[in-house]
């Protein structure tokens, strides 16, 4: 059954977006009409589907009408056939607006941050985490997107505690927003002199980037710290006080970033990714399922809340979720993701149609 009142909201909007995109005052400002104008793009391909099964109602009703007025029976055998041709059509429409609703997220499109955390299994725990961001770094190489880093606390050996990266391109959020969650590895680390077999885990969080007309940050409600950034170790890279924390207070947010020279410069990455936080925490609080599903995807870091295992001696990669095994370790280390990714896409459109169906 066909949500009207969604699809009736959503044609709304459009046709609000549209008198908003003419308006003057918006205009003037670059980042609000750049808004709308991608919400705008977004709601097309809906709108046009439900004004296309609008018209087909329209034509079923006529036909069927004139069925009933054709006493004599002289065009029933052709209205019946257009009768038929035209329910069939509704069906079909009927099930891309469908899931083309369920389909529909805003963020698709949006660039997120990727935040990924060492957790159990200390310094090759930090050397997995630097693998995951090789790896995503990798896949954003064959899609055309610009990924830098944020910030990120480096091990003498090349690993992370913590790092933070910028992803930006088309459909960034749409491809990576199954990444959330504990990723665990089975390996012998580079630290291990006996040879046995490790297990480590690290955490990926995806965040969908954070517009300002999405998100307003009072400067009161800001603390800004600056200080010298520093290296593997902790030792200081520059002596200059380039790097900047900066702390939300009503919430207790702290973002910092290291990666530019400028002062300024990190402090802009700093408000963008504090921005995204902020949107992702109003949206969790308001949701309470997403807020659950964050919860059970992301855990504290543990090996055994796992959502992906990469086990290096048989080469394999196996995504729990779906239960979907790879023996190709090797290709997916270095970007090969979309086979994994397309399976989880598939499995997620399949749950939300039954959902719907339910």
């Amino acid at each position: 059954m066909i949500m009207f009142d969604k699809l009736e909201a959503i044609e709304q909007r459009y046709m609000e977006l549209e008198r908003l995109l003419s308006d003057p005052e918006v205009l003037a400002q670059t980042a609000l009409w750049q808004k709308y104008s991608r919400e705008l793009a977004e709601l097309a391909p809906g709108v046009e589907l439900y004004r296309s099964y609008q018209s087909l109602q329209r034509e079923l009703a006529e036909a069927r009408e004139l069925l009933q007025e054709d006493r004599e029976g002289e065009l029933s055998e052709f209205l019946q056939e257009e009768i038929k041709k035209l329910t069939g059509r509704l069906e079909e429409i009927a099930g891309k607006i469908k899931e083309q609703l369920l389909q529909h997220d805003p963020r698709d499109e949006k660039g997120v941050f990727l935040e990924i955390r060492a957790g159990t299994g200390g310094e090759e725990a930090a050397l997995f985490a630097a693998d995951l961001l090789r790896m995503y770094s990798r896949y954003a190489e064959r899609k055309g997107w610009k990924v830098e880093i944020i910030d990120g606390h480096a091990t003498d050996i090349g690993g992370f505690k913590e790092v933070v990266a910028g992803i930006e391109g088309r459909g960034v959020y749409s491809r990576l927003k199954y990444e959330s969650g504990v990723h665990r590895v089975q390996r012998i680390p580079v630290t291990e002199s006996g040879g046995r077999i490790h297990t480590s885990a690290a955490s990926v969080a995806v965040l969908p980037e954070a517009e300002e007309v999405e998100v307003e940050i009072n400067p009161q409600d800001l603390r800004i710290d600056t200080f010298c950034s520093t290296g593997p170790g902790g030792q200081s890279v520059n002596t200059t006080q380039s790097a900047v924390r900066i702390t939300h207070l009503p919430t207790g947010l702290v973002v910092s970033c290291q990666d530019e020279k400028s002062q300024l410069k990190n402090k802009e990455k700093a408000l963008r990714v504090l921005r995204s936080r902020l949107m992702d925490k109003y949206i969790t609080e308001q949701q309470a399922e997403m807020a659950a599903e964050r919860r059970s995807q992301i855990g504290s870091g543990d090996r055994s809340e796992r959502i992906r295992t990469y086990n290096f001696p048989q080469n394999r990669v196996t995504d729990h979720r779906i239960g979907l095994t790879l023996h190709r370790l090797d290709m997916v280390l270095e970007g090969d993701l979309d086979e994994i990714i397309d399976n989880l896409a598939a499995s997620a459109r399949a749950k939300h149609l039954q959902e719907a169906g339910n």
